[in-house]
């Protein structure tokens, strides 16, 4: 099967309600797991979607918080996190946390990069949704399936 051909099914499968239920439990949990075990170097989320590890404090907590996500890179340097959460009702709790506090850290082909997050809105929220669409369509369905706008973040490389 062409790769085209993969692609599209897992787009279809990921659009799905009942992969909505299920990978928000299961996902993150494998991912953090092999992320763990091969010391940063591998996600399984990378086979669908290039992936980050994030690194967040706790907005109640104050906590660290490790998040495996999709990301989308792009070409200036800097990462777009989608909070879709799958397309379920609520903002992931990762948003809230970059929201009080930006200074946050990811992890990337296995290095440690500190990020600082800004909440995208308006003009430059809505041509950032079209690129992000355009990258995986299945993030269409999720934001159909919602009455809230999904946050989006970009995420700026510090020294």
């Amino acid at each position: 099967m062409a790769s085209g051909a993969v692609r599209r099914i897992v787009q279809e499968v990921s659009s799905s309600r009942a992969f909505a239920k299920v990978a928000p439990h299961v996902l993150p949990a494998l991912d953090r797991l092999v992320h763990r075990l091969t010391g940063g170097k591998v996600l399984l989320g990378t086979r669908m979607l290039p992936s980050v590890v994030l690194t967040s404090t706790g907005a109640r907590s104050g906590q660290p918080r490790q998040t495996p996500l999709a990301c989308m890179p792009v070409k200036d340097g800097t990462f777009v996190l989608v909070g879709s959460n799958f397309g379920r009702p609520d903002h992931p709790a990762w948003t809230g946390n970059l929201i009080r506090n930006p200074s946050a850290r990811i992890s990337w082909k296995g290095r440690d990069i500190p990020v600082t997050a800004a909440l995208l809105e308006g003009a430059e929220r809505a041509r950032v949704w079209e690129a992000v669409v355009r990258f995986w369509p299945p993030y269409a369905k999720y934001a159909a399936r919602v009455e809230r706008e999904i946050r989006l973040f970009r995420l700026t490389p510090r020294d």
